[in-house]
C-alpha cells in the first residue's frame, strides 16, 4: 500500500528470517538487524534489484511487545497501553548487490493512547481484528480512534514503511523518483 505511492513498479516477497533476538541485543538494533537480513535474503536471489526490507517492533516499559496473536492478549495489550506512551521503531534497509549499495534507516515514532475504556477496547478489536499487528491497532485504519497523538518525523513510519527516507535512499540507489 506504501510503496504504490511511489508510482514504482515493485514485487513483494516475505523472506524467512529467524526473528529470535540476539543476546544482549537492544530493540534498534533488533529492528534494523531484522530489516537488513530480509532484505538481504532477497537481494541473494536478486541481484540486479533495488530490494528494501522493513520490520518493526513496539517497546512498552522498556520491553519488547510481540504481536498478540488473539483478542485476549490484544486486549491486555490496548488496557495496558491505557493514557500511556508507546514507541514504535520502525527500520527500512535498501540494498542493490550488483552496485554494492547498502543504506538503513531507522524511525522512532511515539504513539500516546488516550485513556480507553473496557468496552471501547472490545468493540475496536471486534471490528478491526489486529492481532497480527505489533501494537494492537492498525494506525492506517480505525487504530487511530485509540490515539492522542503520534509523535514521528514521517508519520507512514508507524504504518510500517518510512517513505520520506525510502524515497530519499531509493533515489540515493539510482531510481528517478521526482
Amino acid at each position: 500500500m506504501l510503496l504504490r505511492r511511489l508510482s514504482l513498479a515493485f514485487e513483494c516477497e516475505s523472506p524467512e528470517v529467524d526473528e529470535t533476538p540476539q543476546p544482549g541485543e537492544s530493540p534498534a538494533d533488533y529492528v534494523a538487524r531484522l530489516a537488513y537480513e530480509k532484505a538481504a535474503k532477497v537481494a541473494a536471489n536478486a541481484a540486479n534489484a533495488i530490494v528494501i526490507g522493513s520490520d518493526q517492533t513496539a517497546i512498552f516499559e522498556g520491553r519488547v511487545v510481540g504481536k498478540p496473536g488473539d483478542f485476549k492478549h490484544a486486549a491486555g495489550q490496548l488496557t495496558a497501553f491505557s493514557g500511556r506512551d508507546v514507541i514504535f521503531l520502525t527500520a527500512v534497509s535498501v540494498l542493490n548487490l550488483n552496485s554494492g549499495f547498502a543504506e538503513s534507516y531507522t524511525d522512532e515514532t511515539v504513539v500516546s493512547f488516550r485513556d480507553l475504556q473496557t468496552a471501547e477496547i472490545e468493540r475496536y478489536l471486534v471490528k478491526e481484528e489486529p492481532y497480527d499487528c505489533a501494537g494492537s491497532f492498525k494506525a492506517e485504519a480505525m487504530g487511530v480512534v485509540l490515539f492522542t497523538k503520534i509523535s514521528s518525523i514521517d508519520p507512514t513510519a508507524i504504518i510500517g514503511l518510512p517513505l520520506i527516507e525510502t524515497a530519499a535512499m531509493l533515489r540515493s540507489a539510482g531510481l528517478l523518483l521526482p
